[in-house]
């Protein structure tokens, strides 16, 4: 069982930079593959970025590649997402979520552990 709790959004205005942190509980953190996700309001849930257990391993949605970077430290269960150059079309409810076993990053049908979620608005 793995307990997720995001943290870090607000109210930002375009071109600028937020950091969103997901705490994990869990002794075997360091087995779970992570993913951060956004939904905006009335849009689906989409992929933004994944990292491998020891984090040697990234993958980021085209939306979001070179202005986002994902990073864990298993010694803290803890995944960030620093985001850059924000734009008002990032504007989301973000989600960080776990998975094991086989999958694929993008899908949220392969993830079996979220968090409630923490809302980044950007003002342009």
């Amino acid at each position: 069982q793995v307990q997720l709790v995001e943290s870090g959004g607000g109210l930002v205005q375009a071109g600028g930079s937020l950091r969103l942190s997901c705490a994990a509980s869990g002794r075997t953190f360091s087995s779970y593959r992570l993913g951060w996700f956004r939904q905006a309001p009335g849009k689906e849930r989409e992929f933004v970025a994944a990292i491998s257990g020891g984090g040697g391993s990234r993958y980021y949605a085209d939306s979001v590649k070179g202005r986002f970077t994902i990073s864990r430290d298993n010694a803290k269960n803890t995944v960030a997402l620093q985001m850059n150059s924000l734009k008002p079309e990032d504007t989301a409810v973000y989600y960080c979520a776990a998975r094991s076993g086989s999958g694929h990053d993008e899908y949220t049908g392969s993830y079996l552990y979220w968090g409630q979620g923490t809302q980044v608005t950007v003002s342009s």
